[in-house]
């Protein structure tokens, strides 16, 4: 579905994010893409997306792939109709719209296909938006505001979704719910998804495989029952291990200080 081949990204001609970076997804298969703040998690999606031309970004070297088409230089639009939505950290809907019209703004994914909106399906998954669907979308609550972001998605009848931080600033509870029913869409709608969390629990628990980014860089990949046995992982991302484990994080900091990882 989607294969990134050692990708290079800078901003403004001078600051490099992404260095020889490499990934893939599979069909039907949710990846979760783990890392520190600064680590090019963020980058990389809007890289894949192609929003990194409108943010003075721009792709060095390398190749991204979605549906084994070269997509380097294809804008957004292009790609939302092909059936690559992203769904940005921070909801990103239309405040002033209600939640109805932010539903209706999102079928311009479908513009050049034979498909009709499927607005009944957003609401069978998120009920809560069928109740407030007249009410102005700035009213919701932090969870009802991400579970708009995540429908808009939906109404492009995607292939791949981008999901970018989707439990941020919620409460434990509800990041619950919205993830339970990421993977009820991943598992009912054959829907690839790339998730970027900072929950590692949370993405865990829906994802097949992970991959670690520190520097720009994947510094340790594998499936989750591998991610969750190593001991790394458990002390910096599961908030397992002893308490030495947990102090010695201070002095560590990050994974590019343990050699081992970028030999």
């Amino acid at each position: 579905m989607l294969t990134i081949e050692n990708l290079e990204v800078a901003y403004f001609n001078a600051i490099q994010v992404l260095k020889g970076l490499t990934l893939s997804v599979d069909d039907s298969e949710v990846v979760a893409l783990l890392g520190a703040n600064g680590a090019g998690k963020t980058t990389l999606l809007k890289a894949v997306s192609g929003l990194l031309p409108l943010e003075n970004g721009a792709i060095g070297e390398g190749r991204i792939r979605f549906q084994d088409q070269l997509i380097n230089k294809t804008p957004p639009h292009e790609l939302a109709r092909a059936g690559l939505l992203h769904v940005r950290e921070g909801r990103r809907i239309f405040t002033e719209m209600s939640v109805e019209e932010n539903l209706i703004s999102a079928t311009y994914a479908l513009t050049g296909r034979d498909a009709q909106p499927d607005f009944e399906a957003v609401y069978n998954y998120f009920p809560q938006l069928k109740d407030r669907a007249r009410q102005t979308a700035g009213l919701l609550s932090g969870g009802e505001l991400q579970m708009l972001a995540i429908g808009r998605a939906l109404i492009g009848q995607p292939r791949l979704i981008l999901l970018d931080e989707p439990s941020l600033g919620l409460a434990p509870k509800i990041v619950d719910e919205i993830f339970d029913i990421i993977a009820r869409i991943n598992q009912e709608q054959n829907v690839s998804i790339l998730l970027v969390e900072q929950n590692a629990n949370a993405a865990f628990r829906i994802a097949h495989r992970g991959y670690i980014l520190e520097g720009g860089k994947v510094v340790l990949e594998g499936s989750v029952a591998d991610l969750r046995r190593n001991p790394d992982i458990q002390t910096f991302y599961l908030g397992l291990g002893d308490q030495e484990d947990k102090k010695s994080f201070r002095d560590v900091k990050h994974y590019k200080r343990r050699k081992r990882w970028l030999a």
